[in-house]
């Protein structure tokens, strides 16, 4: 499944061949970096006859919101050059806003009414819906991409009435979330399967009161959360409803989006300042995973994004905040339950793969938000060694043994991959980071 039957986009050759050339040294690292970079054009778009672009994430023919945004973003590096990729952005843009209007509350969903996915959960489906696990940051990364292909090409034609009509449904429902307990109707159950794929107390998740932040029922992991404020995903919202807040007003000039974005941030804002930290007895004032608003705080981290790890790469704070940097030394120790040390790598893992597999988008993650160039170095000699001899990046592998894997075909780790070497050479990589 591609975009395009063709070659490659004349571009997109052109880049990979002065890549192969800035790395002459590093002979595997270039080869690795064309065929990740080529990986989501040539295996898992689909143009669709209303010029929507429909993403596979690889091994699983579904379309994943945020992993759809993630695929694709490095591309935008060429968009303002080349039209046939801001078109192709645009269509993928087009695409999620549809599905949003269809359900805001699921994650994943079908090319085609076809009823394929999860139907048996016990929640609202519909035969588009592959599943309906709601994720925060399945909101944010349309309005992500929408934000920076404006930003970064001048495009606006995606910044539609569909897309207006999108963030009053995102504004709705995040409001809604706000006080989950009391006034959402948003319930999700799986049976016959771990109990990090369903939603504990009949679908409704584990008790929450009012904190200004927005529940989530479900991590970037798709796994459920401990506590239903997932605070990376809530300081990434504060940054897509600044976006949010910008286009209504020098695009859509709707004065009233522009004024409930700008408020209902101001809410999750003040929301985490108040319950986002946590005082650690060997780190000091650091951001926690998750909380509840009723004392209960999960301090761990995990490998899909938004992570606690990320948080200067989404835009959220600075890479110098002092905050950030001592949740950072905390999520890259054996203090987070899921940081594994290995004989072929260490890292941060996830439940949602075996206990002990490091996570490749967690390393480019690591290397994505490093100032010291020696991890940078070696976080790149790493990820070149546990490729497992395939060039291309995986979901998890084994810490002693990278030939055991998850997902040979995983394209958002091929895209983050690639944004890393497009960074370390000196690319500006349009990202939430550098942005504004």
């Amino acid at each position: 499944m591609s975009i395009e039957t063709g070659a490659l986009p004349v571009s997109v050759q052109g880049l990979i061949r002065e890549v192969e050339e800035k790395l002459t040294g590093r002979p595997k690292l270039a080869r690795m970096f064309g065929k990740c970079y080529a990986n989501t054009l040539t295996t898992t778009l689909k143009r669709q006859a209303d010029g929507s672009v429909f993403v596979i994430t690889g091994d699983i023919p579904a379309m994943w919101l945020r992993d759809s945004a993630a695929q694709v973003r490095p591309y935008l590096i060429l968009a303002k050059e080349d039209q046939e990729l801001a078109a192709m952005i645009e269509g993928v843009v087009k695409k999620q806003i549809q599905y949003i209007l269809h359900d805001p509350y699921a994650n994943a969903f079908n090319e085609t009414a076809d009823g394929r996915g999860h139907q048996s959960d016990d929640t609202v489906m519909t035969p588009w819906i592959w599943e309906r696990k709601y994720e925060i940051d399945s909101l944010c990364y349309p309005i992500q991409l929408a934000y920076l292909l404006w930003n970064t090409t001048g495009v606006t034609s995606h910044l539609d009435e569909n897309f207006r009509k999108a963030c009053y449904s995102i504004l709705e429902l995040w409001r809604t979330e706000q006080n989950h307990d009391e006034k959402s109707s948003y319930r999700f159950q799986r049976f016959d399967c771990p109990a990090s794929d369903t939603l504990p107390n009949e679908g409704k998740g584990t008790p929450s009161a009012p904190t200004g932040m927005t529940w989530s029922g479900f991590r970037p992991s798709d796994d459920a959360c401990e506590y239903g404020y997932l605070i990376p995903s809530n300081l990434f919202a504060i940054v897509i409803l600044d976006y949010m807040a910008t286009i209504a007003v020098e695009i859509l000039k709707d004065e009233e989006l522009a004024k409930q974005a700008a408020s209902l941030r101001s809410d999750i804002q003040t929301g985490t300042i108040k319950h986002a930290t946590i005082e650690h007895p060997k780190h000091g004032t650091m951001y926690a995973y998750e909380t509840d608003g009723l004392g209960g705080y999960n301090l761990m981290d995990d490998a899909n994004v938004p992570s606690l790890l990320s948080l200067p790469y989404l835009g959220c704070c600075d890479i110098n905040d002092p905050v950030y940097l001592n949740t950072r030394k905390f999520v890259l120790s054996e203090e987070n339950p899921y940081y594994y040390s290995g004989t072929a790598a260490k890292g941060i893992g996830s439940p949602h793969t075996p206990e002990g597999y490091i996570w490749h988008i967690s390393l480019a993650m690591q290397a994505l938000t490093s100032q010291n160039k020696e991890e940078i170095e070696h976080l790149l000699n790493v990820l070149e060694s546990t490729d497992a001899g395939t060039d291309f990046l995986h979901e998890g592998f084994h810490k002693d043994n990278p030939a055991e894997y998850t997902r040979e075909w995983f394209s958002w780790a091929n895209s983050l991959f690639s944004e890393l070497i497009l960074t370390y050479l000196g690319y500006s990589v349009p990202s939430s980071m550098n942005a504004r």
